[in-house]
């Protein structure tokens, strides 16, 4: 079961993505979260100690080096495109509660095409979960698919577009369906987040055909306070975990049609 879960910045994605993770460890799952998004933010959302001392796929100057075969940052340099990356995941993830989690971060660089020894390995990495494991992942990716290509894209079983009762949400939404029709992802779901009235559930659905809804998860200020209380969202807000774990049981069956 690989899943990438993307969606507009501040809609709740990395909420949404570590409450799948937890459920699908509920269920026996063994899970891998894999954060790809640049602000980094699911080793603490998943609870995990002192989140702040995990370094970044990108940031490991000494590997990046040593696997491509030129330094971080380096332009115009020669370095391999392929690097070695299979015996990774084993010596940099983080585990903690039953969760495996890597954390790739971003190659911050002007322009989507940059070809650097950091981006090449991070390429390369996601290639390899997603082409080459056999755990569940669940890949929390920025507001976009910067991280997939055409070869990787195919090994998603589903991407999963989080997105919020207002406009520039819905058009974030359509335009990463684009992206992924580009690519050839194709099985492509939404998860309704912070929703509070029967009111917004209609204006989502006026506004959002010819996507599948999987579910709608309530507005809380409880998963804000429990934030600001080091609290695991899970544990702040049992009525949207409980939406988030039905629509977690539900996705064997969904991916097998």
């Amino acid at each position: 079961m690989k899943i990438a879960v993307t969606g507009k910045g501040g809609v709740g994605k990395t909420t949404v993505s570590a409450c799948l993770v937890h459920a699908l460890v509920e269920m026996g799952y063994t899970v891998l979260a894999v954060d790809a998004d640049p602000d980094a933010n699911l080793a603490a959302t998943l609870g995990y100690p002192d989140p702040e001392k995990i370094t970044p796929l990108v940031d490991m100057k000494d590997l990046i080096e040593e696997r491509t075969g030129a330094k971080k940052g380096s332009l115009g340099a020669l370095f391999k495109l392929n690097p070695k990356v299979d015996d990774l995941p084993e010596k940099l993830w983080k585990a903690h509660g039953g969760i495996r989690l890597m954390v790739m971060g971003t190659v911050k660089k002007g322009g989507s095409g940059c070809v650097c020894p950091e981006s090449v390995l991070l390429k390369a990495m996601v290639q390899h979960l997603l082409l080459a494991r056999n755990e569940a992942i669940i890949l929390d990716m920025e507001a976009g698919i910067e991280h997939l290509g055409r070869g990787t894209a195919s090994a998603v079983d589903m991407l999963i577009i989080v997105v919020e009762p207002g406009k520039r949400s819905i058009e974030t939404a359509y335009r990463i369906r684009e992206l992924a029709g580009d690519l050839g992802l194709t099985n492509i779901a939404l998860i309704a987040n912070k929703v509070s009235s029967e009111e917004e559930k209609v204006f989502l659905d006026e506004n959002l055909k010819g996507f599948e809804v999987m579910g709608f998860l309530p507005f809380s200020t409880k998963v804000m306070e429990g934030y600001r209380r080091d609290l695991v969202p899970w544990l702040s807000s049992e009525e949207l975990y409980r939406e988030v774990k039905r629509i977690a049981e539900r996705l064997p069956e969904r991916l097998r049609k």
